[in-house]
């Protein structure tokens, strides 16, 4: 095996080399033309999932928008935006229910358009703050089944239809898959998706279907995923052991510090949805596409990279600001 090292790090270098110019050659072509051509995006209600159906629908696409709520004052906007009837569907998509992919899969087959299914968009998530001992197991279970498993049971719904038209699948990661400042759940669940999206990205080039995850940076006063939390609302949710290991001052430290991060988000979520519309239009699109600020760069960058030792130290200094 060793033997073949110098081999194989000869064709790294040479794939290295040729990968950039072969990039450039497929974003030469033209762009796709999304007339005739239908995309599903779960969690329409609100957030990027909103402004990418309106943005696909305007570039011509058939949107199928799936909502929590179809009846809530999201989607109701959602259709008035887009000019009532027509590409816009918003159909009832809850992704922990199985029988409501099923219905999202079959309205979907009832009303393709003549170029068929051609994008499925990730998108539903929850997020919520807290320290590891401070949240239930049911909160786990809550959001592993709409965060991970939402998308994986989408997904699965979709492929024959995605690998049939040589589609898209965009998936909505964060940075926050590469480190944690007091939600470790949310953390959890966007580094699962990202090793899922690892698999399936591999498994469907044979396919000509291809995976791409957006990872943006804090986008919290954009998308209102995260509400702030008060010191009081945490403490009451807190188990007898919990309280009493943790005071409310420190309790109150850290929904300060989490509000305070929250505060900083950036409001323009169009920036995530270029890039969102990118990886559904682009005759090259990335892999990954990371939509942050530069400091929230340098920070995925460290943790990547750096031995923990030196990511714990920087995240220990964060948390103790």
């Amino acid at each position: 095996m060793w033997a073949a090292a110098p081999v194989l790090l000869l064709l790294l270098l040479l794939l290295l080399l040729l990968l950039p110019l072969a990039r450039l050659a497929r974003r030469g072509a033209a762009r796709l033309e999304p007339a005739g051509r239908a995309v599903l995006i779960t969690g329409c209600d609100s957030g990027f999932g909103h402004l990418l159906a309106l943005r696909l629908h305007r570039l011509g696409f058939t949107v199928f928008a799936g909502c929590l709520c179809p009846g809530g004052d999201g989607a109701r906007r959602l259709q008035r935006e887009a000019g009532g009837a027509g590409r816009l569907r918003v159909l009832r998509l809850d992704v922990t229910r199985a029988r409501d992919v099923r219905a999202a899969k079959e309205l979907v087959l009832s009303h393709l358009p003549e170029r068929g299914f051609w994008g499925l968009v990730n998108n539903a998530g929850i997020s919520t703050f807290g320290e590891t001992g401070w949240l239930p197991m049911e909160t786990y279970e809550k959001f592993a089944d709409v965060n991970l498993l939402g998308s994986i049971r989408t997904t699965l719904a979709f492929l024959p239809l995605l690998r049939k038209y040589k589609g898209r699948i965009v998936f909505m990661s964060s940075i926050i898959a590469y480190f944690t400042l007091g939600n470790g759940i949310y953390s959890m669940t966007k580094a699962a998706i990202e090793k899922f999206c690892d698999a399936l990205r591999l498994e469907m080039k044979k396919f000509g279907v291809q995976v791409c995850i957006i990872q943006p940076g804090n986008y919290a006063r954009s998308t209102k995923i995260q509400p702030p939390l008060s010191a009081e609302e945490i403490w009451s949710e807190l188990s007898e052991e919990e309280k009493a290991v943790y005071n409310k001052e420190y309790v109150q430290e850290r929904a300060n510090f989490f509000n305070s991060i929250l505060s900083e988000g950036s409001t323009n979520g169009s920036e995530v949805v270029d890039a969102m519309v990118d990886a559904l239009t682009s005759p090259a699109p990335k892999a990954r596409y990371m939509v942050a600020k530069l400091k929230e760069k340098v920070l995925v960058f460290v943790c990547a990279l750096f031995p923990t030792v030196v990511m714990d130290s920087v995240l220990s200094y964060a948390l103790s600001k």
